[in-house]
């Protein structure tokens, strides 16, 4: 099934580790699939897949789904425009939201701005806590990225290729504001590019 095969493809990039990250896809009919609670995306089949409401969150059918399913129904609620939300937790982007003190200008390479647009940030609330759930969905009402302090990042697209794009170009983003500290150069706003929000 497709939805297993992005989930693997998620793992295989590196955005995952063991049974970190979750996935969402808005399949039509008010339903959502969202890979099931504890499963290693890197070996997720179409067993460990969750049918859910959109509208409320019911099960369907299949295992219980992840506890963030209240975040990924939020978040496909308030952005009609999108079908696939991506939560993954990369080494250098997860560095940056565990950071003090000021946010960083993520546009260092022109795809930051190009694909992803503008980074929003939330404090730190409890993985699967309603509070979680809706900062994040309020973030994504108006970016495609999020970080979330101290948990980890969440990106919505159409597709799954392009939300396994924005997470892979951001953790390269942020690789290079981590390797590069005080030294680092954004690209230069006069060409136009967006800060970061």
């Amino acid at each position: 099934m497709e939805f297993a095969e992005a989930c693997r493809a998620v793992a295989c990039h590196g955005l995952v580790r063991c049974s970190s990250g979750n996935m969402s896809w808005r399949i039509g009919g008010g339903m959502v699939l969202i890979k099931a609670s504890r499963v290693w995306m890197a070996d997720a089949t179409v067993d460990d897949i969750s049918v859910c409401r959109l509208a409320d969150g019911r099960l369907l059918s299949g295992r219980p789904p992840s506890v963030e399913t209240s975040l990924h129904l939020a978040t496909l609620r308030s952005r009609p425009d999108v079908n696939v939300v991506l939560h993954f937790q990369t080494p250098f982007a997860t560095t940056l939201a565990c950071r003090r003190g000021l946010k960083p200008n993520y546009n260092v390479l022109p795809e930051i701005p190009f694909y992803i647009g503008p980074i929003a940030h939330v404090p730190y609330f409890p993985p699967g806590s309603p509070a979680l759930a809706q900062a994040v969905s309020s973030a994504l009402a108006g970016h495609d990225m999020v970080q979330m302090a101290n948990h980890g990042q969440a990106t919505v697209a159409a597709d799954f290729a392009h939300a396994i794009q924005n997470a892979c170009f951001f953790e390269l983003a942020c690789e290079v504001i981590v390797r590069n500290g005080r030294s680092i150069n954004p690209l230069p706003r006069r060409h136009g590019l967006p800060g970061s929000a």
